[in-house]
């Protein structure tokens, strides 16, 4: 037995400084490498006690008192569409931060973050960040939070009060007790608040200490250890040049090896293989952005973040469990993760295609897409193919011919079908948006797909023959057949060449429009309150049709059905013409164009 490193994860809302309060801890600069330094990916660090005593300086007396070997940090994406990894992480951890902005509060995403702590029933501690830009505040740049507080004026000091007490309203209202932690007596009955500024590394000695004296005080039966088969957490996959599929991992329970069998959760059930490679990150490196090169290792135990080669790789997710197996076990664990994946990605049979640089970033994007009510057909991890635009272009549904690519790119044979298509092929209508930050993603699809619905609507319009009502003027009888022609007003909708009529006295079909002129100009159409003459082949004047006849457009059944749909969009005049013409045809079919 030995005691383990508890794993925290760090949860709060898009910018509100997760990614920068571990730069400070770990001395890197991955926030600054982000796309628009928001966190895109999940990622772990693993900070060896030495860096905390380090950290936190002439906070701790007396340093031999504490026993866990250091912290494994958890960073989470902020943004809502990583809820599903970000419940993960929470689950996975022993304990928890909670990044809030003193100057915004709390936000979307930092509600939904303490759900899923309250849910899993994570301790967690609140990183009040951003303290430097309260009004007044003087930074004291490396310093504990005692410290700085001694410099700063009643003006700031109230400033801070303030947003702290507007914190614990909030985490008050959503079940929980908490008090700045430097006024705390009970840490089990309250929820520590301590107030840091990642920028000028003010109090994040006390973040650490907090975190530290929590987990050896409230955690220490829990970060018992024993070497027996590990049990892990995928959380990413990856496409490495030269390595093929990797696996990020956090090893949380037992032992790994690299001699070792696992099961692994997979789109197509549990997967059965063998370990290839165990790659480990060196202290205070980040296992989703390294500086160095990751340690070759034979053996890890828990708790560490990992980089992982398997032999069969087929269908594995992120957040997929995996499992060490032996010959005693081999078929509880089976069991086990197969009751765990049942709750992997559903597609569906028409919709978008998603592509991304790892199976977490697909679902990410899949659950943006569905919050934002958009199906998705596949999601598949690589760049865009060839093949997957002239699969798309293939689709029934026009605001499904999409593709979204996170991380990746179109490659140059998919780019070259879509700006030169073949003859008859649709290549040219596939919408390829690619980019580096998934909610701009996802509202640059909805922002085009709003816009080609317009065009569609707009050009279906144009293709539908509307309701159109007009009356032949008395004296205007050019001539009586072959064709007749003969002087119209309309009174209501549009009439256009080629357009079948019906005359209103008798229902029965009187023929085609082959002409419509105005004087010596021929035109294509007219709308209500023109006068034109119209030429009708096969009808006779004085027989068929007569003077002040009322004659209306045959509308097909199809297009009156669509255009009842659109009926807020027709005037009072094309809605009477459909209900006289609706008259006429179910004298024959009751239910036409019901």
């Amino acid at each position: 037995m030995y005691t383990r490193q508890p794993i925290v994860s760090v949860l709060g809302h898009v910018d509100h400084g997760k990614t920068t309060i571990l730069d400070v801890i770990r001395g890197g600069t991955v926030a600054e490498r982000e796309a628009g330094r928001i966190t895109q990916h999940i990622g772990a660090t693993e900070v060896p006690m030495e860096t905390i005593i380090q950290k936190c300086g002439t906070l701790i007396k007396d340093p031999s008192k504490f026993k866990v070997p250091g912290l494994l940090f958890i960073d989470t994406p902020g943004h809502k569409a990583f809820t599903s990894l970000r419940s993960r992480g929470g689950a996975l951890a022993d304990l928890a931060i909670l990044v809030v902005d003193v100057r915004e509060g709390f936000q979307p995403q930092t509600f939904e973050s303490v759900r899923i702590l309250k849910r899993t029933k994570t301790p967690f501690v609140v990183a009040a960040n951003k303290v430097d830009r309260l009004p007044g505040w003087i930074p004291t740049p490396d310093s504990c939070f005692a410290e700085t507080l001694a410099r700063q004026s009643s003006y700031s000091t109230e400033a801070l009060d303030k947003a702290i007490y507007e914190i614990v309203g909030v985490m008050n209202k959503e079940g929980f007790s908490s008090e700045r932690y430097d006024r705390i007596e009970n840490f089990t009955r309250n929820i520590a608040i301590v107030p840091i500024s990642a920028k000028e590394n003010e109090g994040i000695g006390d973040l650490l200490l907090v975190l530290v004296g929590l987990a050896q005080r409230f955690l220490e039966e829990q970060l018992q250890n024993e070497e027996v088969p590990g049990a892990a957490t995928v959380l990413e996959v990856k496409e490495i040049k030269g390595l093929g599929p990797t696996f990020d991992i956090i090893i949380y329970s037992g032992m790994l090896q690299k001699t070792d069998r696992v099961v692994v959760g997979s789109a197509n059930g549990p997967l059965e293989t063998k370990i290839k490679a165990l790659m480990k990150p060196k202290p205070l490196d980040e296992i989703r952005d390294p500086r160095e090169r990751f340690d070759n290792v034979d053996k890890v135990v828990a708790a560490a973040g990992l980089k992982v080669c398997l032999h069969e790789h087929e269908g594995v997710f992120s957040g997929a469990p995996l499992r060490v197996i032996t010959d005693e076990n081999r078929e509880a664990v089976i069991e086990e993760i197969t009751k765990e994946i049942r709750t992997a990605i559903e597609f569906n049979e028409e919709g978008i295609l998603v592509k991304a640089d790892a199976m977490g970033s697909i679902e990410a994007l899949v659950y943006e897409l569905k919050e934002a009510k958009v199906p998705i057909k596949r999601g598949i991890v690589g760049d865009i193919s060839k093949r997957e635009v002239v699969d798309v272009s293939t689709l029934n549904e026009p605001l499904h011919r999409a593709i979204l690519g996170f991380n990746v790119k179109l490659n140059p044979d998919a780019k070259d079908v879509i700006e030169n298509p073949s003859p008859g092929a649709c290549t040219n209508q596939v919408k390829v948006i690619t980019g580096d930050i998934i909610y701009r993603l996802v509202e640059e699809y909805q922002a085009w797909a709003l816009k080609r619905k317009g065009e569609l609507e707009s050009a279906s319009r144009d293709d539908l023959i509307y309701p159109g009502m007009m009356r032949i003027l008395s004296d205007h009888i050019f001539r009586i057949s072959k064709p007749a022609i003969v002087g119209v007003r309309v009174l209501g909708g549009r009439i256009k060449v080629d357009q079948r009529l019906i005359n209103l006295r008798d229902g029965q079909e009187v023929g085609r429009i082959k002409s419509i002129r105005s004087g010596e100009e021929s035109l294509p159409g007219a709308k209500q309150g023109d006068e034109v003459a119209i030429a009708i082949p096969g009808p006779t004047v004085g027989r068929h049709i007569k003077e002040d006849d009322i004659l209306i457009i045959d509308i097909p059944e199809g297009d009156f059905k669509k255009l009842s749909d659109m009926a807020c969009d027709l005037t009072m005049d094309e809605r009477e013409v459909m209900e006289k013409l609706a008259v006429i045809k179910r004298k024959e079919r009751a239910f036409w164009g019901r």
